[in-house]
């Protein structure tokens, strides 16, 4: 199972396009250089902006809440490191989760790492965005969850595609290996599930495993 993964993978790397990088010593044009230079300046003002509120906080006579400093910090952190990222020169692609993949709005599909899908509990129908890095390298993040609703079925394995499947009132999912094995479950285990609050799927998400 993980040779046709990774075989898949490779497949789709060899796929993609990536953004050409520019000739070592080579001048970006003018005008390109001085929108940059302008994305930065109003990059680096938000930034102060959000580093100055949260000194005023600090330097406030009254009472500041932990949890809202906290909350202060984590979004300026994240500001700046998106800001960054989007001046590395990495390409974003959004798309939709489909139980394995991820489908992209340029029409491609991206392995999602079954790992991350499993632990992040992934429901066919979330939105996603994947930053791919000037090196290669794949980030994957959950933004827009599709509502989902809980059901309770076995796990079943199924020969014919030398697969784990969950089966709940007569309906048969598709789920991660990887999600399974995590809770070392079994065939005949009862197991709890994720999918689309409305519509059908054809994946199911594990969020546990009762074991028999």
């Amino acid at each position: 199972m993980a040779r046709q993964d990774d075989a898949r993978y490779e497949g789709e790397m060899e796929e993609m396009i990536f953004e050409p990088e520019p000739a070592v010593g080579q001048k970006a044009p003018a005008e390109d250089k001085h929108v940059r230079v302008d994305l930065i300046i109003r990059t680096l003002k938000q930034v102060h902006e959000s580093i100055g509120h949260i000194i005023d906080l600090f330097e406030s006579d009254g009472v500041v809440d932990d949890g809202q400093m906290m909350a202060e910090l984590v979004t300026a952190k994240k500001q700046l490191a998106q800001k960054l990222e989007d001046f590395s020169g990495a390409r974003v692609v959004e798309g939709m989760f489909d139980g394995a993949l991820m489908i992209g709005q340029d029409g491609k599909s991206y392995s999602v790492p079954p790992n991350y899908a499993s632990k992040s509990r992934l429901v066919e129908g979330d939105v996603m965005k994947l930053t791919i890095r000037p090196d290669g390298s794949f980030v994957f993040k959950q933004i827009g969850p599709i509502e989902r609703k809980r059901i309770v079925g076995t796990v079943a394995f199924d020969a014919s595609t030398n697969s784990y499947v969950a089966i709940s009132d007569g309906a048969t999912f598709k789920v991660l290996t990887a999600s399974v094995t995590y809770f070392k479950g079994q065939p005949g285990d009862e197991v709890v599930l994720l999918v689309p609050k409305s519509g059908k799927s054809v994946w199911a998400a594990v969020e546990n495993v009762i074991k028999k």
